[in-house]
């Protein structure tokens, strides 16, 4: 198995230059100076972590209006943050979490898969990010795009051989960090394409199971259902909720639920072992490197809950010598830190930082 040396146990720095709009209204000024800081890097590192993964959406680096012609705004904090890594001795994913045309959020509004000129858009900025970052070893990662909704792989996998080329026109060096559609779930890891480049990194997302890792959020169908979630527990609860989720129209993934709960009496370890048996399939059967790009639980969950899951996850990901990266460091309802800045929970960052 190919583990991933240096990107064994990291966290996301959601909310800094992806998904930030938040956050500008409560700061508008400042928001980019103080989210992220050097000290924040020095602390990830004191965890025992070995990476970071920074999203980043594209307007801070190209304007709608302005194609093609690329702000040094965006890429000023990009090189502050692998300053920062490097003093600290952290390696440094760069993850194009909203791109020209696109947006996870927006399946109903993306034009990337449609329009020529969102996709040449999208194909030039990596390369803008290739021409700038080239210079750099094995400390920085390219990942082509967020969490990919599409129907099929068809597109999608047109598309991402196309931005492999792009790159490689510039940069041969680096490794390109490449997800499947549905979120990239890892269910989706078989329909994607086995490319020909030896300096490919595969990927998938892990947020299973949903009735813990998003209870009461917001922005999900799961916002109204009254009752909290522990892990472990008792299985009951948790098929209570897919039943209820089911019955009021949620989407159809839940299906898969119902079938790993079947027999099952608990919600533990060995449900997140079912639930990942794609990325063990993976593994074993291409011995190609294989990376968790997001995982973690709301903070609406009890710390020790959070603590468990990420841990069974960690260890998961280690006995396949899969990579990994917490969702989030701070804010995006998934914080690993108090008001104060510090650590939340000494359990959950240990489980994190297992390498």
């Amino acid at each position: 198995m190919k583990r991933l040396d240096g990107y064994m146990a990291g966290v996301n720095l959601g909310g800094w230059l992806s998904q930030y709009t938040g956050n500008l209204k409560r700061d508008p000024e400042h928001h980019f100076d103080r989210f992220i800081t050097r000290e924040d890097i020095q602390q990830i590192a004191s965890w025992g972590m070995d990476h970071v993964r920074l999203p980043f959406d594209y307007p801070l680096f190209e304007d709608d209006d302005k194609p093609f012609q690329y702000k040094e705004f965006g890429f000023k904090y990009v090189d502050d943050c692998l300053t920062w890594c490097k003093e600290a001795g952290l390696n440094l994913i760069l993850d194009m979490h909203m791109a020209p045309g696109f947006s996870f959020n927006t399946p109903d509004k993306n034009t990337l898969f449609t329009d020529e000129t969102m996709q040449e858009r999208f194909l030039r900025l990596w390369q803008a990010f290739a021409k700038r970052y080239g210079g750099e070893g094995q400390n920085v990662v390219f990942e082509l795009l967020n969490e990919i909704v599409e129907p099929d792989s068809t597109r999608w996998n047109k598309l991402a051989t196309r931005a492999i080329a792009a790159i490689r026109e510039i940069d041969q060096e680096h490794y390109i960090l490449i997800g499947g559609i549905d979120y990239n779930n890892v269910w989706r890891l078989k329909d994607m394409p086995i490319f020909d480049d030896p300096k490919i990194i595969y990927n998938f997302h892990m947020y299973e199971p949903f009735a813990l890792t998003h209870q009461h959020a917001a922005w999900t169908v799961a916002k109204d259902y009254p009752h909290s979630f522990v892990y472990p527990d008792d299985i009951a609860p948790y098929k209570e909720f897919v039943d209820f989720i089911t019955t009021n129209g949620g989407r159809a993934a839940y299906d898969l639920q119902k079938k790993l709960n079947e027999g099952r009496e608990r919600m533990d370890a060995g449900y997140v072992r079912a639930f990942l048996q794609p990325a063990k399939d993976f593994v074993l059967e291409h011995d190609l490197p294989l990376y968790c790009g997001e995982y973690g639980v709301i903070d609406f969950a009890d710390c020790e809950s959070r603590a468990n899951w990420t841990r069974d996850v960690a260890n998961f990901c280690l006995e396949y010598g899969i990579g990994r990266a917490l969702w989030s460091y701070k804010g995006m309802n998934f914080t690993m830190l108090n008001k104060e800045g510090k650590a939340l929970h000494e359990g959950l960052i240990q489980a994190a930082a297992l390498h």
